[in-house]
Order: structure tokens, then C-alpha cells, then sequence
């Protein structure tokens, strides 16, 4: 009666054991044997350009800190790292050997590149063992070509090593500030403007203690302030630069007397300021400036009149100048009351600018000139009323000059120029660009004016000069038989007569020659006539006129 019981039970026990064997076939077939994990590098070398080692870490240096990306799953892992934390700590004390193919790859590297790098110093950063005297030197690098301003600022919050060398005081002596936060010309809001004004308390109070060249561009508000808190903590002004700026009052200029003791150039050119204010300022401290720069206008015309009333005694460099398309261009101005009360005059520049010149009554002797007068510039855009008699009243005591631009003034001639007392002219500028108002008849006489200068010139411009064939291929021939053929520089024969014969000359002689500009010579063949930059440029003209 046993048997059927005992059978039933022996097989169900069989198929028990099979399904079990069966699931656990199941799990093996599902699960993949773990590899052991190898040793991951703390550093790569690579050889970089000019045999430069690049070392660089795979890891990042920024793990835990607020830049660094949020991983996924961050609650969930979080609470299983905490409970693996033990387990890990014990770990850690063993030490994993990494394979025997990983360490040879190491020693081939090693060996490539002859570098040891220490596995200790991994998560150190490079900025702060960089001594701060290099850094400042890389910083005044790029100040001297970009700016203090905004480049100081933006480095300066990088980190706290950054931050004290970009606040050294010797980065911060030439400053230009352009109109920020708003575009110019737009009212701004009560909350910017003390924006603005609290930004340029905290440089000028924070950096700008040695502060020596100071530019403001484009500003048309908050000028006086500006002005005002910059003379107020920076007591070594040297000079000051106001560029299309406007709304400048007598306050400011106030200021500037006050507390800008070193200020000596000053230069207004393209802004509106208030004439009475500054010329307040030059009566009074008048005998610091060394430099002043400003545009001709109805309104300046005082500023020239107390110039040569005697206001800057030592006065230097002397610039007034309108824009091209200026109607009213025609400047007043008493060149003999200029020679007597500024005689350390160096540079004086008149662009675009018709001097009508007037005569000192009761004069008892002769103006002595300007000695020490180095450049003269009288270059002008339209008709021009200066002859050979002015040019020589304006330099017959100037033996040291050097540079002289009479562009658009067509009335001057060779004669005129060769009876100028410099015997040391380096740079001649005497282009006519404006066809409209330059004569078309022929010319002659260039030779005395190569004839004169040939040892000393270095930039010579003679554009749209209408001189003859002959005349030019004489006074080339003097600028080719030159005792230093490595003299002159720069050569600008567009527009003129020129022919190959004569300039084979000069481009056969003079070897320093880097500028030569022939376009438009129509007395040259086609290929010939454009513009020539260096030497080797020039040469190969020089095979082309072969």
C-alpha cells in the first residue's frame, strides 16, 4: 500500500532538485565574472611644440567644490557611500598592484621623456607656487598692450594670489576709462549712475595712488565728478585726456588747480568743456603745462589768445586742429606773440587749420623765433593761404628741426623750402590729396629740396607733386649719389611723373629703402604701379625696370 505514496514523493523531490540546478544555471549564465581594476594614472606627460612637456592631471582639481557638475543620483549614492565608508577605509590600506603592462608603458614613458612627476603633488595647483613678481610681469605685459581697464579688474576676482598682484600700484599709472554700463549719450537710471560713481571712488581711492596717465572717452555725464574724486586721490596726475567727452564746468577745473600740483599735459580735443573755467585755470597754473591739445571752435578761439598772451611760459608742445568736414577751419593767430612768450616750444601743429596771421604793432625787435622747435605741422584739407613768406616768419630761428608737413599748402614752393635754415631735415611731407584745390600746371625746382636734404632725410612725400620729368629724374639722381645710401626710409611718389629711368636709380642705390608708393604714375608701366613694403618687395621692381 506504500508504493504509490513513496513514488509520488521521490519524484516531486527529482523535480525540486532539478528546478534548483536549473535557477542556478540561470544566475551563472547571467552573471559576468568581475575584472580586477587597473591602477588609473595620476598624470599624463605629452611632448607639446618648441619640445615644451605638457604634464597635465586626468583628474579634476575641482572635486567637492561649487564648479564642479552635479552627478546624477546623488541622494541615492550618497546614502550608499555612507555605508560603504568602512568597508572603504579598510581598503584603503591595502595596496593595489597595478599589472605588469601598466608599469611597463610607465617606464617607456619615463624613459622617452626623462620627467619624474611625484604622485604627491597632484591636487596642488600650479598658482599658488607662482612667485607674485612673475605674475605682475605677465600682467604688465598685457596692460601695456590691452589696458588696465577692464582686464586688472576681471583678474583680479580670479583668486586671492590673482587679486594682490593685479592691485600692485605699477600696473594701475595709465588708465582709460570708456563709457560703460549704458551706451553713450543715453540718460541713465538714479540706481546706475551711483553705480557708476561709487565704482570710480572705490579704483581711484583703491589703485590709482600712483596713477600718472589718466583718459576719459566718451563720456556725457558725471564728468566733473569724475574728475573731481580723480584729482582728489591721485596726487601724482602727470596727464589727462579727455576724448568726446562733454558737460566739463569750472568745478572741475577748480579741482585740477587745487589738487593736480604734477599735472602738465592736457589735452581737450573732441570735448565740450567751459572756456572761462579753463582759462581760470591756465592764469593761475598756467606755468605747469608742458602740453596742451584741443579743436579749433567759435568758442576756443580764447584759449589761442591767452595762449600767446603768455599763459604757459613753458609751454612744449602747442596742437590745434578741426575735423575734415569743418566749415569754419580759419584760426587768428599772432605768430610773433607766440615766438616771444613761449621760446621752449618743441612741437606745434596746426591740421586743418587756415592760420590767418597777424602782426605785433610797436615792435621794438625782431621775434627770435623758435629755437628749440623740432616739428612743424601745417597740413590742411582745404585751400591754404600759407606762402613762402609766413613759412619763413614761423621758422627762421628754427635750426633744429626735424620734421615738417605742409600737405595742401600749395602755394609753397622748392625755392622757399631750400631757404629754410634746417640743415638737419628728416621728414618732409608735401602731398597734395586734393586735386580740387592744387595747381596743374608743370613744376620745377624739386631738385634744390633733394639737393639740400639728401644726407638727412628719411620719410619723403612729394604725391600728386606735379614736377616735370627731368626735374624729378635730376632730383632723384641727388638722393642716389647720397655719402649714406641707407638714410632713406619711406618714398611717396603717387600721382607724379616719374619715369623708370629715373627711379632705377633710386631703387638700385638706396638699400634701407621699406615704403615706396607709385601708384598712380602714369608715366610707369602696367604691373609697376602700386605700392611697394619691404626690401625684398622692392627688388623685385627693380628686376621689372630691367
Amino acid at each position: 500500500m506504500d508504493g504509490p505514496e513513496a513514488q509520488s514523493s521521490a519524484q516531486g523531490e527529482r523535480k525540486e532538485v532539478k528546478t534548483s540546478r536549473k535557477a542556478a544555471l540561470k544566475r551563472t549564465a547571467g552573471t559576468k565574472p568581475k575584472r580586477k581594476k587597473t591602477p588609473r594614472l595620476d598624470y599624463t606627460v605629452q611632448q607639446g611644440e618648441d619640445m615644451l612637456l605638457v604634464i597635465s592631471n586626468p583628474m579634476p582639481d575641482y572635486e567637492g567644490s561649487a564648479w564642479a557638475p552635479k552627478k546624477k543620483g546623488g541622494k541615492k549614492k550618497a546614502a550608499a557611500t555612507a555605508k560603504g565608508k568602512n568597508k572603504t577605509e579598510n581598503n584603503m590600506k591595502k595596496k593595489v598592484k597595478p599589472k605588469v603592462g601598466n608599469k611597463a608603458l610607465i617606464k617607456e614613458e619615463e624613459k622617452h621623456l626623462s620627467v619624474e612627476v611625484p604622485l604627491g603633488s597632484v591636487g596642488h595647483r600650479w598658482g599658488q607656487s607662482l612667485p607674485e613678481e612673475v605674475l605682475i610681469n605677465i600682467f604688465h605685459m598685457v596692460v601695456a598692450q590691452d589696458g588696465a581697464v577692464p582686464f586688472l579688474c576681471r583678474v583680479g576676482r580670479v583668486c586671492r594670489l590673482w587679486n594682490a598682484a593685479a592691485s600692485t600700484p605699477l600696473l594701475w599709472r595709465s588708465v582709460t576709462v570708456g563709457h560703460c554700463w549704458i551706451a553713450p549719450g543715453k540718460n541713465q537710471l538714479p540706481k546706475t549712475e551711483q553705480k557708476v560713481k561709487d565704482t570710480v571712488e572705490w579704483l581711484a581711492q583703491s589703485r590709482f595712488s600712483q596713477l600718472r596717465h589718466f583718459s576719459l572717452c566718451h563720456w556725457k555725464q558725471n564728468v566733473d565728478f569724475v574728475l573731481e574724486v580723480v584729482s582728489r586721490f591721485c596726487p601724482h596726475l602727470h596727464s589727462l585726456k579727455l576724448s568726446y567727452c562733454s558737460g566739463l564746468t569750472a568745478s572741475a577745473f577748480l579741482s585740477l588747480g587745487l589738487n593736480s600740483r604734477s599735472l602738465q599735459n592736457l589735452n581737450l580735443q573732441n570735448s565740450e568743456f567751459q572756456v572761462d573755467g579753463l582759462l581760470e585755470f591756465l592764469e593761475c597754473h598756467g606755468g605747469q603745462i608742458r602740453q596742451i591739445l584741443f579743436t579749433h571752435g567759435l568758442k576756443n578761439d580764447k584759449l589761442m589768445a591767452a595762449i600767446t598772451r603768455g599763459f604757459c611760459p613753458d609751454l612744449e608742445l602747442l596742437e590745434v586742429n578741426t575735423k575734415l568736414n569743418s566749415k569754419d577751419c580759419e584760426l587768428s593767430i599772432c605768430v610773433q606773440a607766440l615766438q616771444m612768450v613761449c621760446p621752449k616750444l618743441k612741437t606745434f601743429r596746426m591740421l586743418n587749420v587756415r592760420p590767418h596771421h597777424k602782426t605785433m604793432r610797436n615792435a621794438a625787435d625782431p621775434p627770435p623765433g623758435f629755437p628749440l622747435l623740432e616739428e612743424l605741422c601745417i597740413a590742411t584739407a582745404s585751400h591754404s593761404y600759407m606762402t613762402d613768406r609766413d613759412l619763413m616768419d614761423i621758422l627762421h630761428g628754427s635750426r633744429r628741426l626735424r620734421v615738417l608737413d605742409v600737405r595742401g599748402c600749395a602755394r609753397i614752393t622748392p625755392s622757399g623750402l631750400a631757404a629754410l635754415p634746417c640743415p638737419e631735415l628728416e621728414c618732409l611731407f608735401w602731398g597734395q590729396y586734393f586735386s580740387s584745390h592744387s595747381s596743374s600746371l608743370p613744376k620745377r625746382g624739386f631738385n634744390l629740396v633733394t639737393e639740400k636734404w639728401c644726407q638727412t632725410l628719411r620719410e619723403l612725400d612729394i604725391a600728386n607733386q606735379m614736377f616735370t620729368e627731368d626735374d624729378l629724374e635730376v632730383a632723384m639722381s641727388f638722393l642716389a649719389q647720397a655719402p649714406d645710401v641707407e638714410t632713406l626710409r619711406s618714398l611717396n611718389l603717387s600721382g607724379t611723373k616719374i619715369t623708370p629711368s629715373a627711379l632705377r636709380s633710386v631703387v638700385g642705390q638706396l638699400t634701407a629703402l621699406q615704403y615706396l608708393n607709385l601708384s598712380s604714375c602714369r608715366y610707369l608701366p602696367r604691373g609697376v604701379k602700386r605700392l611697394y613694403r619691404g626690401q625684398g618687395d622692392i627688388r623685385q621692381l627693380l628686376d621689372k625696370l630691367d
